[in-house]
C-alpha cells in the first residue's frame, strides 16, 4: 500500500495518542482515520435502510381517504 506523509500539529497528535491509548503518532492517526471510515460505512448502511423503507412506503397504494 502506498504511504503518505502528513504534517500535523504536535499537540493535536499527542491528544489523539492519549485518547486512542496508543504510543505511536503513526498508529494514533491511523486509528482515527480507520474509525472515521468505519463510521461513514455505518452511516451509509443506516441511511440506505431508511431510504429503502421510504421507497417501499411510497410504492404501496394508499387507502382511499374521505
Amino acid at each position: 500500500m502506498a504511504k503518505v506523509t502528513v504534517t500535523l500539529d504536535a499537540e493535536l497528535v499527542v491528544e489523539v495518542m492519549v485518547l486512542a491509548g496508543v504510543g505511536s503518532p503513526q498508529d494514533a492517526v491511523e486509528v482515527v482515520v480507520r474509525d472515521y471510515i468505519a463510521r461513514g460505512h455505518r452511516t451509509e448502511e443506516r441511511t440506505e435502510l431508511t431510504d429503502r423503507n421510504l421507497r417501499e412506503t411510497d410504492v404501496k397504494p394508499q387507502e382511499p381517504q374521505g
